[in-house]
């Protein structure tokens, strides 16, 4: 029995929502007016019982669901046949796993080995460069790692269907949110390619949804379907995680979750000590020990597997690079102890801080000195030799050379360019309380500016300088500065290598501490390098502050396409994915504008129904058990979504990297289920305007509005996915003419 808003107790016709079963203690609860149930302290829903009927429209709305995103998302998967976007990365980086080439990236391994690991089951042979967008695939087999991608991004609308339904008990509101995904241009476009996104946002999705399940498993606690949903809860966050750091956010959100879920528990007078504590250690294990045992594992496989030399060596430490197959420092042998006479090259302890470089370029007018320029490069090269001479250059030339030591005064000089490394009073470049390093002189001639003084960290005087194991700073003697690799990124006219200064500031740390690393000499014997070899513990600390330092080393570069978190919810500027004129095959990355500004009003429409519910049941405002379970719904489970849109969001505004618009598209997914509970809600209250038989035509003209201005906004937009040729959208003969709607997109 239902009270219509005249306070009369309503027959009528039930709306879809009052046929939501609960259990019959529930039943007993949920008295009129009992506004103690959103508490969540008295009531709660227990297994989510739907009648035959509801579980058949259930069912069957679900079916539809996987029907249409599988469709919607594997049609033209093989168009453009061409490296769209960030395939040149990351498809590159699945043919390194193929090849088993080590490499650097600035993300955890998962997503890449995956990807790695279709196309090396669908017949790929690792054998495509990659090199830059619009490149021909041609005869190479591209299309089992773009179905790949495609078929996790598939899951995301079933997924969220699932999430909404077991939150809101209401197949409408699990189907909104399914047609808004399945039908959202920019989440089909990023589902198409060959990216890391759809195999997050897949990982994100399974943990929420596991998450919400072994939450409606609260009332059979160490059951089998309770133990299933916690362990999948922690395989999905360990996924989610190894694809991405982004990952920590879903954790942080299950994290808070649980913490409440343990608070409830706490205060619950039936439960003993010990059975609260056997919670607490379940949860450690299922959410803790399981996905850091997973998060390492995948990183076991990715160092097992890469074991060749590659283009990453060089962000690493010459122990890590030891272990590559291929690399010069593999199972080699090379004098001991540096000497006079000997070409080596210098690299920087600070992680990615890069090898001593020069090369014949001058730093331009206006930047220090006119000189040619010192960088640290973090690849191999033949421009990172140097030859060690006395002060005096007076190097042995017969017999055994002598070697360096502790607090000798010596000289580098540039193996290619025959200049010495210098320094002055010149501010340099970025680092402005430093002083610059150049390259000055002619075949080894120069100045006493020239002149740097060896010394071991932690040595004496007379102490022999060890190669590869050694920590030694260079003292400037000149100036009494010390040879430093900042860690900023030059400019283009740097070539966007890192900076090298002579700093000030004589405190030890790895920016000015050097190791040599290659070192020949043919007048020394060699010894065995193998006893460098780090131990996995050793290698996974590194590779974590290896990818750490390069999410932050990246800084928008000139001319480059990035955004602003204030961008994305508005959907103020797409990104191009392939061609730009008219000529070319275009494909265009943003999301339908009906959906994402419908997104946007519903979350608006939320914080305010969400208040005046709240002042209503603060005022004591009689509702019916309607009514409160609309209230519980989008307290306990829309807030929940809420709270991932900001968890996936906000974070964002500190950040100091480049961003880009794909970013938003983890907290777009809450922001759509989210949606899906709001509208419904919304519609199922037509009866607060209308009465019988006006409100259930509301609801129903209401629904089926909304799923027809889907439905058009979809087949006006689509092309933006699917691919378009032709004339731009400012011509009328355009395909998508008239429907730029903002300035700023670009298509």
């Amino acid at each position: 029995m239902l009270r219509n808003r005249r306070g009369q107790m309503n027959t009528g016709e039930q709306s879809p929502v009052s046929t939501h079963h609960e259990s019959t203690q529930e039943d007993d609860r949920l008295s009129e007016g009992d506004s103690q149930s959103l508490n969540g302290t008295s009531a709660q829903h227990d297994q989510g019982i739907y009648s035959p009927n509801n579980e058949a429209q259930s069912t069957a709305f679900f079916l539809l669901v996987v029907l249409l995103s599988f469709s919607t998302r594997l049609y033209k998967i093989m168009e453009p046949p061409h490296v769209c976007w960030d395939e040149t990365h990351f498809g590159k980086m699945g043919s390194y796993y193929i090849n088993r080439t080590f490499f650097f990236d600035v993300h955890p391994p998962l997503g890449k080995m995956l990807i790695g690991l279709a196309g090396y089951m669908t017949g790929y042979d690792g054998t495509y460069p990659f090199l830059k967008p619009g490149d021909k695939y041609e005869h190479h087999n591209y299309w089992g790692m773009r179905g790949f991608c495609a078929s996790l991004g598939s899951c995301l609308p079933p997924f969220a269907y699932l999430t909404v339904l077991e939150l809101s008990q209401s197949p409408t509101a699990a189907l909104i949110t399914a047609a808004v995904l399945a039908f959202d241009t920019g989440c089909i476009t990023i589902s198409q390619y060959i990216l890391l996104d759809p195999i997050l946002m897949f990982f994100i999705m399974g943990a929420v949804l596991s998450m919400v399940k072994f939450n409606r498993q609260r009332y059979r606690p160490f059951s089998a379907p309770w133990w299933f949903w916690l362990v999948l809860t922690g395989v999905n966050l360990s996924g989610a995680l190894g694809v991405k750091f982004v990952g920590l956010f879903v954790i942080l959100l299950v994290g808070m979750n649980t913490a409440w879920d343990l608070w409830s528990l706490l205060g619950d007078l039936h439960l003993s000590l010990i059975d609260f504590g056997k919670h607490v250690l379940s949860r450690v294990f299922g959410l803790i020990l399981l996905p850091l045992f997973l998060y390492v594992t995948i990183f076991a496989v990715h160092f097992v597997v890469l074991n060749k030399s590659g283009p990453g060596d060089g962000f690493f430490s010459s122990a890590f690079q030891s272990r590559l197959i291929g690399n010069n420092l593999h199972n080699a042998s090379m004098p001991e102890y540096l000497a006079y006479g000997s070409i080596i090259t210098v690299k920087n302890l600070r992680i990615a801080g890069g090898y001593l470089h020069s090369h014949w370029h001058l730093y331009p007018e206006g930047v220090g000195a006119k000189q040619q320029q010192v960088t640290a490069y973090l690849h191999k090269d033949y421009n990172n030799m140097w030859l060690v001479h006395r002060s005096n250059d007076s190097d042995a030339q017969s017999g055994e050379p002598d070697l360096v030591r502790h607090g000798d005064i010596i000289q580098l000089e540039h193996k290619e360019t025959t200049r010495n490394l210098h320094s002055h009073l010149h501010e340099a470049p970025l680092t402005k309380k430093h002083f610059q390093v150049t390259g000055y002189g002619i075949n080894g001639t120069g100045d006493p500016n020239d002149l740097w003084q060896v010394e071991v960290c932690g040595g004496r005087k007379g102490d022999l300088v060890k190669v590869l194991r050694s920590k030694v700073r260079f003292l400037h003697r000149a100036t009494g500065c010390v040879l430093y690799s900042s860690g900023k990124t030059l400019p283009k006219w740097g070539w966007e290598q890192v900076e090298i200064t002579c700093s000030p500031y004589l405190k030890e740390t790895p920016n000015s501490q050097w190791n040599i690393e290659d070192h020949i000499n043919a007048k020394l014997p060699n010894i065995s390098l193998s006893v460098l070899k780090p131990h996995f513990l050793e290698i996974l600390l590194e590779s974590h502050i290896v990818m750490i330092r390069g999410n932050s080393g990246l800084k928008p570069k000139d001319n480059e396409m990035n955004s602003k978190p204030w961008h994305w919810p508005i959907n103020y500027q797409g990104l191009r994915f392939s061609g730009v004129n008219e000529t070319e095959y275009r494909v265009y990355l943003l999301g339908n504008p009906v959906i994402w500004w419908l997104n946007l009003v519903s979350l608006g429409l939320y914080v305010v129904i969400v208040a005046v519910a709240s002042l209503a049941l603060r005022r004591g405002v009689q509702l019916d058990k309607r009514r409160i379970e609309h209230c519980r719904v989008l307290m306990e489970g829309g807030g929940l979504l809420l709270l991932g849109w900001l968890l996936h969001y906000v974070p964002f505004y500190t950040m100091g990297r480049i961003l880009y618009y794909h970013h938003y598209f983890p907290a777009m997914l809450f922001s759509s289920m989210l949606t899906g509970i709001t509208l419904d809600t919304l519609l199922q209250s037509a009866d607060l305007w209308l009465r019988p038989p006006y409100s259930h035509w509301l609801l129903r003209g209401g629904q089926a509005m909304l799923f027809l201005a889907i439905l058009d906004s979809f087949y006006m937009f689509h092309p933006l996915s699917y691919g378009m040729r032709g004339p731009l959208a400012h011509d009328p003969d355009s395909t998508m003419a008239g429907l730029k709607w903002m300035d700023s997109w670009e298509f």
